[in-house]
């Protein structure tokens, strides 16, 4: 049985590739932050298992600000792959907590790539990369090759860790991949994400818990996909017989209001009637067009994406008008 490593386990991205591991009857271990209270919320249906919780999966306390807890957890599971998910990563917090951020996103991966040459352990590594680092776009899609322009914190903080992993594949002879993934949303995304700030939104207006929806910037355009499908594409990343960067995209880009007209439109409500612009949702430095050129990835992992925009949209909407226990109009 394989093990695995993810920091960043009770994200987004860690539960989907949790779930994914754990059918590939993998040994799933987690790192989870010290807390005054449980955020394992995006896990918890998976403990249901007795099988899972004696057998396949482990959490582990330790922090990406805290390099001896990362080499201990090295030395004492020895992971045959190791996800690094773990991240302060929203871009318009990056702005207010650079700091933090750079801690975290940054040099939280090269604490757990060093503790990888110290323990001297035989794994694989896996670095999640982001798009953001593309910025300022410099070639429309965006490709591996394509140059980057970060403009946050979050994404020079990411472009730090990118070119880290790059640095110790090629210094230390060491399987350490990126995959550069453009934006992936789910139900299970943060509430504060603007995704799933609109389906979320439109379910409180549906249940009439609110008649108002703030945004920020409704002309950025981004390449949605489904995180499901994003976290294949990770872990074929680890299954090649050498260690690779990819991006991982749709090839599709859509604006706010185009993520609006279609949440929405599918709950039968004309968006302009509930959202106000507001200054304060802003970045300070914006970016405009993102969208990613996958082919790469399709050609050399066999990948793809299986859900599109359209029920990417309905599957969040959907998911949070269940929770709210309101319906479609």
């Amino acid at each position: 049985m394989k093990k695995a490593l993810i920091s960043g386990i009770t994200g987004q991205d860690g539960s989907y590739l949790t779930e994914l591991l754990l059918a590939k009857n993998y040994q799933v271990h987690g790192i989870i932050r010290r807390s005054s209270s449980f955020n394992t919320g995006r896990i918890d249906h998976l403990f249901n298992d007795n099988e899972i919780i004696n057998k396949k999966l482990f959490l582990h306390y330790g922090d990406l600000s805290d390099s001896s807890s990362i080499s201990r957890l090295l030395e004492k599971i020895v992971p045959d792959e190791i996800y690094n998910l773990g991240a302060q990563s929203h871009v318009k917090v990056s702005f207010d907590i650079p700091e933090y951020t750079s801690d975290i996103d940054a040099t939280g991966t090269c604490r757990i790539l060093d503790a990888i040459r110290d323990t001297r352990i035989n794994t694989k590594f896996y670095q999640a990369s982001s798009s953001e680092m593309f910025g300022k776009v410099q070639a429309i899609p965006q490709t591996e090759s394509t140059p980057f322009y970060p403009r946050s914190p979050y994404a020079c903080a990411k472009l730090y860790s990118h070119w880290l992993t790059v640095n110790f594949r090629e210094s230390y002879n060491m399987f350490a991949c990126s995959g550069i993934l453009f934006n992936h949303e789910s139900p299970r995304r943060g509430i504060t994400f603007v995704t799933r700030k609109i389906t979320h939104t439109l379910a409180e207006i549906i249940a009439k818990k609110t008649d108002k929806l703030f945004l920020g910037n409704l002309d950025a355009k981004r390449d949605w996909g489904f995180a499901g499908d994003y976290v294949e594409a990770m872990w074929l990343m680890l299954q090649q017989d050498k260690a690779d960067d990819y991006v991982i995209a749709t090839g599709e880009t859509y604006s706010i209001k185009d993520f609006l007209d279609e949440a929405f439109g599918y709950a039968g409500l004309d968006w302009k009637k509930y959202v106000e612009i507001s200054e304060k949702y802003f970045r300070p430095a914006e970016v405009d067009l993102l969208i990613g050129d996958a082919s790469k990835a399709r050609a050399k992992l066999g990948w793809k994406p299986k859900v599109n925009f359209k029920e990417l949209v309905k599957m969040m909407v959907d998911a949070d008008l269940e929770l709210l226990g309101v319906k479609r109009k």
